[in-house]
Order: C-alpha cells, then sequence, then structure tokens
C-alpha cells in the first residue's frame, strides 16, 4: 500500500492539503510507471537540512532540499525528503511565485529524484525543470 507520510523536524509546519498533496505525488508516479510504496517528507529549517548536508553528504551549502533514496527495486518508490521551509520561503520571494507553488515544485523534485531524474548536468537540469513544470500542471 502506499504511504506518503509529512513529519516536521525542529519547525511548527503543517501541510495544508496532505491528503490531496499525496494523491498528486502518487499520480506523478504512475504517470512515470512507478509506485509510491514509502516516502517521508520531513519539512526543517536551513540549520537543520545544513547539518544534514554536512554531515551526509560533504556539503557546506544551504539547499532547500536533500533526498534520499531507498529504493530497492525500480518500480517502487521509497525514501526521506527533507525540505528547508526557510529556503522555500525565501525562493519563493526571490523567483516571484506563491509560498504554495515553491514548496509543491520542491516536493515533486524530490519525487523524480526518488524516480531517477538528475540535476548536475545542464540537459539533466533542463529535463527535471520540464518534469517539474509538466507536475505542476496536474494538480488539482
Amino acid at each position: 500500500m502506499a504511504a506518503i507520510q509529512f513529519f516536521s523536524e525542529d519547525i511548527s509546519f503543517t501541510l495544508a492539503k496532505p491528503r490531496r498533496t499525496s494523491n498528486w505525488i502518487k499520480r506523478i508516479a504512475q504517470k512515470e510507471k512507478r509506485e509510491v510504496r514509502d516516502v517521508s517528507y520531513i519539512f526543517c529549517s536551513d540549520v537543520y537540512l545544513l547539518e544534514l548536508n554536512q554531515q551526509y553528504l560533504n556539503h557546506n551549502t544551504l539547499t532547500d532540499i536533500i533526498t534520499f533514496d531507498y529504493s530497492e527495486g525500480a518500480k517502487q518508490l521509497e525514501g526521506e525528503i527533507y525540505i528547508s521551509i526557510d529556503r522555500v520561503k525565501e525562493n519563493a520571494e526571490k523567483f516571484k511565485v506563491s509560498f504554495q507553488d515553491e514548496l509543491d515544485r520542491v516536493m515533486i523534485h524530490g519525487v523524480l529524484h526518488l524516480i531517477g531524474y538528475k540535476d548536475k548536468k545542464p540537459a539533466d537540469k533542463a529535463l527535471m525543470r520540464k518534469k517539474e513544470e509538466a507536475s505542476l500542471s496536474l494538480r488539482k
């Protein structure tokens, strides 16, 4: 059974529409011929995510998202997606989009990583952005 769970760590944050968001994420996974098995979103602060970035990835930079992929099969998605609410708020202002739109973009970005999309090379980044935009257009 597909399980998408939402938690907060070191901050107080509650997702506005968890059921709608879960259903949307499952639809995106299905479009990619994947099944969500167990995905946890952990909403946190810049400080918390920076510590994870330093500890596990040896990066000393702020980021909006870190995805840990625990998927064992190619078809089933399992993992933890950590999202800095501080970074999402700042980026929403920077890119002149709503907080919810930026949060949805970051949330689906994590799922796209679990599916196997990369974003280090320019061509990969362009494909990732295209997939994000297509996913955002499917929200209900």
